[in-house]
């Protein structure tokens, strides 16, 4: 929710007032909460839902920029906008005898300094200098650094990290470069510093493709040629901006091993989302300070649910690794993590639909549930998807919190799916430090791989288990997305699966959309929450073939073993009564 950045006038209510909302990049030492700073990256995006419609203006500006917001009388919002311009982790260090810095002087790729000299800055290798990274040939050149004959050591299994990218100079002012530098156009800093990162991140990720490539690329190609048989890029950036999301992950920079931090992560990953950055996620456990073991289990169970999930920490801080704390403690983490893996079916099929129609991973109710008016209003909630809701524990000493369930029905994912009504607000929701809440919409079906490996690559082939959570009206629907994971055949030769599933009384079907990969992938369960103890007597297959079945009536779940049918194909079972 946005706070008032502007005076209250003679005659309205007393309201809270704040700095104005400033986008500027920075490399920003342990950021404080609940101030509108500036931080790491800045999309000039504001979004204004509403139970009827949505608006919303994107200010298409990398320069500095405030932004003033006032509540009327009435209750609407104003905003002003102010930039500085109307115009539209790198440094390296000075060492003639460091070949990368020896060609990027030759080539005249530095940003220039008042004086039209290499900009010299302070960071981390000491004395640096900055490549030019909004120029096409200072990016093909970074990009022709990936090549394996000239990263030294390098394989194709080496992605690439950008840090300090907003750009970070330690003795400039606000840690950052002076607005008064020029890129190789001429033009000066101040009209482009939002851009930076951006446009760092862009060529690294052109770079783990030029890699792959015969030759290297000069500027005077255009584009990149992507074949099928390419591995996708992987490149995590600290400092972004608009459309970032085209070229990798986001994290939300340097955090702290506090609760406060925790909770506004939840905030944060949503705002981000909203704008459009959707692989996005912040330091488990905090970069700075050493988390007791409560706190780390509690950001453990809300990190394992967000798009993008990586635990990191400063030098000086303790070790944490999971294995370190002793028991529960690692037992508790294990559990976070073995349910994000198990859930990587799902996840995967949520970034394929961000990917094809831009919606986020990671979701503020109001996205889907705009006829309850609390939607709006609720920020210490997500959804993953349409179909999970998670309510992270951000406060010490919990075991139980309230939970506001939007919509028809909900089951508690780790309370034996307890059945809960929605459109309203559950008082006492269990949270013992096992697990924090999270519910399945009744309505949906989620893919799952509960088969605990070492890797991500080695559940490839795994079985599938289908859990379907029936709504009020005995019926659910979801959705299923394949390919081989790692190149770009989906996008070159359309080389993906994608099936739909729909279930009610008679039975659950399982229909191709899409069909030009073939998967090993087969469903070793289906699992069906809340037929209310009123359950099929007999499961068949399409060819009559009767199936094993059991019921649990205390978690009223009808569980159907091996029905053995392939995830890539379509297939029915009937429920006899």
């Amino acid at each position: 929710m946005l706070k008032n950045t502007v005076e209250t006038k003679e005659g309205e209510e007393p309201k809270v007032l704040t700095d104005p909302y400033r986008l500027y990049n920075l490399d920003v030492f342990e950021y404080e909460l609940d101030v509108p700073m500036t931080l790491y990256g800045s999309i000039p995006v504001l979004v204004a839902p509403d139970a009827k419609s949505t608006v919303g203006v994107f200010w298409h500006n990398p320069s500095e920029t405030f932004v003033d917001i006032e509540t009327k009388a009435d209750g609407s919002k104003k905003s002003h906008w102010l930039s500085e311009s109307g115009v539209l982790d790198l440094f390296f260090l000075v060492d003639s005898d460091y070949y990368v810095h020896k060609e990027a002087t030759e080539l005249g790729l530095y940003v220039k300094d008042e004086q039209g000299k290499d900009f010299d800055g302070w960071c981390w290798p000491g004395s640096s200098s900055y490549v030019d990274f909004t120029s096409l040939k200072a990016r093909r050149w970074w990009s022709g650094l990936f090549r394996y004959e000239k990263y030294e050591g390098s394989t194709k299994h080496l992605y690439t990290w950008n840090d300090m990218n907003e750009p970070s100079v330690f003795n400039g002012p606000e840690v950052s470069m002076r607005k008064g530098c020029s890129n190789l156009d001429g033009v000066e800093h101040r009209e482009w510093h939002n851009l930076y990162g951006y446009y760092l991140q862009q060529a690294s990720m052109e770079g783990q493709l030029v890699r792959q490539l015969p030759h290297a690329l000069t500027e005077k190609d255009a584009d990149i040629p992507v074949t099928s048989s390419m591995v996708r890029p992987f490149v995590l950036s600290r400092a972004f901006y608009a459309g970032s999301q085209r070229f990798g992950a986001i994290w939300t920079g340097d955090n702290t091993a506090e609760w406060g931090h925790l909770k506004y992560a939840t905030k944060m990953l949503l705002s981000m989302s909203v704008a459009g950055l959707t692989f996005v996620g912040a330091d488990v456990g905090g970069f700075f300070g050493n988390p007791d073991t409560e706190l780390l289990t509690r950001w453990y169970q809300a990190a394992t649910l967000q798009p993008f999930f990586r635990g990191h920490a400063h030098h000086d801080s303790n070790r944490r690794e999971p294995w370190l704390f002793g028991e529960p403690h690692t037992s508790r983490l294990r559990d976070a993590i073995r349910t994000r893996y198990a859930l990587l079916p799902y996840i995967y099929t949520l970034f394929q639909a961000c990917s094809a129609k831009g919606l986020p991973v990671m979701r503020p109710l109001w996205m889907h549930f705009a006829q309850n008016p609390e939607s709006f209003t609720e920020e210490d909630e997500f959804l993953l998807g349409q179909d999970l809701l998670v309510k992270p524990i951000t406060s010490a000493g919990v075991t139980e919190t309230s939970v506001f369930l939007p919509g028809d029905v909900w089951y508690a994912v780790f309370d034996g799916y307890k059945r809960y009504v929605g459109g309203k607000t559950h008082d006492a929701v269990p949270a013992p430090l096992e697990y924090s809440p999270v519910f399945q919409r009744g309505g949906s079906v989620l893919p799952r791989k509960n088969r605990v490996r070492r890797s991500s690559v080695l559940m490839k082939n795994d079985p599938l288990t289908l859990v379907v959570a029936l709504d009020s009206k005995s019926q659910a629907h979801g959705s299923l997305y394949l390919d081989d994971e790692q190149s770009f055949a989906y996008e070159k030769d359309s080389a993906f699966t994608q099936v739909q599933y729909a279930v009610d009384r008679d039975g659950m079907t399982s229909t191709i959309v899409h069909k030009q990969f073939v998967s090993a992938v087969w469903i070793e369960r289906v699992e069906i929450v809340g037929f209310q103890g009123k359950t099929p007597s007999r499961v068949l297959l399409a060819d009559q073939t009767p199936l094993e079945t059991q019921y649990d009536a205390v978690r009223d779940v009808l569980v159907v073993r091996k029905p053995g049918v392939l995830a890539a194909d379509a297939w029915t079972l009937h429920f006899q009564w």
